[in-house]
């Protein structure tokens, strides 16, 4: 049986950050609609992983390739129009624009995404507030238009770095809810997340990060009966 290729291929990456190694041979695949949770303590390289696959780090040594196409070296305004999605660390939202004003962003991508209205279904507080400034939003809020943000570009991969810091447990469950929905509709996750519950919950795969180097952790299965991985990679007792 031919097995199909992964939709996110990073290979041997390497990296370097103001002159630093960063990365040092790192490699993760994320297939259609699978979760793949990137763990590793603070410091590890999970952020700056990211950021090199949205072309934000300068690469030293390795290829990152999304449904065979070779994303080493493109211009970083040229990656969501293919189809990745990304929810940075902090939401990275336009504070003095509006809601609705946030949502529109996406379309400079150059990618048709679904209509305001359909995204707005799975985001009912912020059809509440669409005239409402993005900077005074609660942190919930804001994590919930950050998420919708990306997915208005539609995208094939979502790489999601810390969607649930700093948030009240009922928001946590909605945004596990939310990747949940992304992976039955296909959508690839990369997911980068400190807690180790929210993580475990949703993901189908675990890849550990130490020290800028990766560590195939295996199925989430395995992990919850075996949680020796998890305390010399995460710490004794998770995060």
């Amino acid at each position: 049986m031919t097995v199909a290729p992964a939709l996110l291929e990073v290979r041997d990456l390497a990296c370097h950050h103001d002159g630093v190694p960063a990365l040092r041979g790192v490699t993760v695949d994320v297939g259609a609609g699978e979760v793949v949770a990137l763990l590793g303590r603070n410091g590890a390289g999970k952020t700056t992983l990211i950021r090199s696959i949205m072309g934000f780090t300068t690469i030293t040594g390795g290829a990152i390739r999304f449904d065979g196409v070779d994303l080493v070296g493109r211009p970083p305004h040229r990656i969501p129009g293919l189809g990745i999605g990304l929810v940075p660390q902090g939401r990275r939202l336009f504070g003095d624009l509006t809601v609705a004003e946030n949502l529109r962003v996406p379309a400079f991508a150059g990618r048709a995404g679904p209509p305001l209205d359909e995204t707005l279904r799975h985001f009912p507080v912020l059809a509440e507030r669409l005239d409402q400034r993005a900077g005074s939003l609660s942190g919930g809020e804001q994590q919930m238009l950050a998420i919708a943000r990306a997915l208005r570009l539609a995208p094939r991969l979502l790489l999601m770095d810390e969607p649930t810091e700093g948030l009240m447990p009922a928001m946590i469950a909605a945004i596990t809810a939310i990747v949940a929905g992304l992976k039955v509709a296909g959508v690839g996750v990369l997911l980068v997340e400190q807690k180790l519950d929210a993580a475990l919950a949703v993901a189908d795969r675990v890849v550990f990060l130490e020290n800028g180097r990766s560590h195939p952790g295996g199925a989430v299965a395995a992990l919850a009966a075996d949680r020796a991985q998890i305390d010399r990679f995460v710490g004794a007792g998770g995060a």
